[in-house]
């Protein structure tokens, strides 16, 4: 699909988001404005942050650890951000997600490739490949999420950001290794609602999306959303590569939902991504050894996704099944590489309880497919039948014991067991979690360097092994009062961990199985204070990990700090607008390949956002980095000569963007 087509999508999008409110208007006199959109009773606190108090906490219900329990109840600890945090972090950057999950503490949104703006999701240190995005429980952006799906995903329709750290192959197979991403939609409220929001910035971008739900008849109703996103490519330090990619990128996403009055339901979803992406040199500009190296990617991505479930007397049946196609074309340099990913999905499960214990057990099958033009000896394509089961006990009010497990049998690597085994205890306020878990990972060309660089200088892959890794946390929390603190210990051991090493004559490289285990250990600190419409978050993340080198040494693991902290504090007030300060402080941290520099340098980031509603229109504006924090004001970011890799940049350790000003406006139509 062109961008011209899908732009067509939107023009439809924002006619239905302005049409929505007449069209569903008999619907909505039919139902209450206290109740939700199934007509059972709002929430106490509804309309409140989560974390004003544990009554609220307890009308949070997560999905993606299958029990169907409140956030208070999970014996797994699961991070959720609601949809007022979504919504200041989507006044920041209405067109992708990545400020909203980097500010979740103990992950860390990492820049791969400078050169196009590509970038992943680190959990706990982890590498970005460890970790499985997914959209309401399903891998719509594939198996292995490519590193550039991060920016193209616009949270406007998402109600709220769960993330399980750890190993969650118990529960997702050989993509959870590090952890679960889970990003859960918006649903359609009892009366019809639309927005479209414009935001420009001082670096010559502009995003435009319109978003529109109502329901349609008995039980069933519909979101609808889009966007078109631009950004002129900025070479902010004038040394002829362009530091802030250029982008034309349109999305296109409808949604049903569907409510039976016997408990049943489902949902269906169609999504549409067309993206061309520009970078590496300026017309007319050359590299140091006089060429020129321009670097671009083509996207386009399909995807549909079902979930359902049906009663069966007292327990329930679950279904799930997905499908996804993108088309990828890369320009490195003189040469075009053109690919194509694939994933389908299925999965059946069956739940239960009884008495003090719940249950379920299911099958799944998955299937990743790689094709490639240019360079067919690397094409794969990996069928993943498994079985899984879940079990949790409650031993008493205050303890509850959970196991799950899942074995896999992986086409091109042989059978893997997962399990993850957890404990719930609450004394009181207090809340103390712990966990310990396997997973796998299934090796694929597409390590962070490769994404970057391309496939040319990749030796064919020997015999790898599977990755696997152990991981443990333990949390302690409590929320009293207006105060909510917790203190996570955490630690993984990966063996088997894929790495990239330079040929003998440095003319390529070539994926291999480090010798020894890499190993990450710390932990995470928070305290949030609330009093009346103000509150005040700190937070703390604390990373020791190290990694084998190919000569059997032990080295810090490139791209880690080992501390990170925030300081927010927010002023809000429903229908009046929003006043936040944020300050974010990121270590010294080791480099790798990296001539000018052996460390990245301690930074610190400061921010501020400001939205006045008036009526039905906000009017927002956000100063983003006040303090102009830019690596290339520390060294070069172009390497003197290309790497072994391929690459022609060094690794991005800090912002490249510098300071930047954005702020628009968003109205809403209906249901506010």
């Amino acid at each position: 699909m062109s961008i011209v087509l899908l732009r067509r999508g939107l023009a439809a999008a924002m006619a239905l988001s302005l049409a929505a409110p007449a069209l569903a208007q008999d619907a909505a006199h039919a139902l209450d404005h206290d109740h939700d959109a199934h007509g059972t009773p709002a929430p106490a606190g509804a309309g409140h942050d989560a974390h004003d108090d544990p009554v609220r906490l307890d009308a949070i219900v997560v999905q993606a650890t299958r029990s169907g329990r409140s956030l208070l109840d999970e014996p797994i600890r699961v991070e959720v951000s609601e949809r007022e945090e979504i919504e200041e972090k989507l006044l920041m950057r209405p067109g992708n997600i990545a400020m909203l999950v980097a500010e979740i503490g103990g992950i860390r949104t990492q820049v791969t490739s400078p050169a196009l703006g590509a970038a992943n999701i680190r959990i706990q240190g982890m590498s970005g490949r460890y970790t499985q995005l997914l959209a309401d429980g399903l891998p719509l952006y594939g198996g292995q999420t490519a590193s550039i799906g991060l920016l193209q995903i616009p949270p406007t329709d998402l109600g709220q950001v769960e993330v399980i750290k750890g190993a969650a192959s118990a529960l997702y197979g050989p993509s959870a290794l590090g952890g679960v991403i889970n990003l859960v939609s918006r649903r359609p409220q009892a009366v019809p609602e639309s927005e479209v929001l414009l935001n420009v910035t001082s670096r010559s971008g502009q995003d435009l999306t319109a978003y529109t739900a109502a329901p349609l008849r008995d039980g069933l109703s519909y979101s609808l959303v889009g966007g078109v996103h631009h950004q002129h490519r900025q070479d902010l330090d004038d040394d002829g590569w362009i530091d802030m990619p250029g982008y034309e990128r349109a999305t296109v996403r409808p949604r049903l939902f569907w409510e039976g009055v016997d408990g049943g339901s489902a949902y269906l979803t169609i999504g549409a991504m067309d993206e061309r992406r520009t970078g590496g040199t300026l017309p007319g500009r050359t590299l140091a050894d006089g060429s020129v190296f321009p670097q671009a990617q083509d996207s386009t991505r399909f995807d549909i996704g079902l979930v359902a479930e049906v009663p069966m007397g007292e327990d329930a049946l679950h279904l799930r099944a997905s499908g996804m196609t993108q088309a990828h074309d890369h320009r490195f340099g003189d040469l075009l590489e053109r690919d194509r990913h694939r994933t389908a999905f299925a999965e059946a499960s069956y739940a239960a309880a009884r008495g003090d214990t719940s249950w379920l057990a299911g099958v799944a099958l998955q299937s990743d497919t790689y094709r490639s033009r240019t360079f067919p000896e690397f094409d794969y394509g990996f069928d993943v039948p498994a079985l899984f089961g879940q079990a949790e006990h409650e031993l008493s009010d205050a303890l509850t014991l959970a196991g799950s497990a899942r074995l896999d049998r992986h086409s091109a690597y042989g059978s893997f067991f997962s399990p993850r085994l957890s404990v719930l205890y609450r004394p009181g306020d207090w809340t103390v979690r712990g966990s310990l878990g396997r997973g796998l990972h299934a090796p694929t060309p597409f390590v962070e360097e490769i994404e970057a660089a391309g496939l040319s200088r990749l030796a064919p892959l020997g015999d790898l092994e599977a990755e696997t890794a152990t991981t443990a946390s333990l949390d302690v929390g409590r929320v009293f009062g207006g105060f909510e603190s917790s203190l996570t210990l955490f630690a993984s051991r990966i063996r088997d961990a894929v790495q990239l090493q330079p040929l003998d004559d440095d003319a390529g490289v070539r994926l291999v199985n480090a010798e020894g285990a890499t190993r990450t250990a710390g932990a995470e600190a928070l305290l949030r204070y609330r009093w009346d419409d103000v509150s005040v978050t700190g937070s703390y993340v604390y990373v020791d990990a190290s990694e084998t080198t190919a000569d059997g040494g032990r080295r810090a693991t490139p791209l880690t700090p080992r501390h990170t902290a925030g300081l927010v504090a927010m002023w809000e007030q429903h229908g009046r607008g929003r006043v936040g300060v944020e300050a974010y402080y990121t270590g010294s941290q080791p480099l790798d390949g990296d001539p000018y520099l052996a460390r990245g340098k301690p930074y610190l980031l400061l921010g501020v956002l400001g939205e006045v509603t008036v009526g039905r229109a906000s009017w927002f504006l956000n100063l983003e980095n006040l303090l102009d924090v830019r690596q290339t004001r520390e060294a070069p970011l172009v390497l003197p000569q290309r790497a072994a890799d391929g690459r022609w940049t060094v690794d991005a350790w800090a912002p490249i963007d510098g300071f930047v000003v954005n702020g628009g406006v968003r109205i809403r139509f209906g249901g506010y």
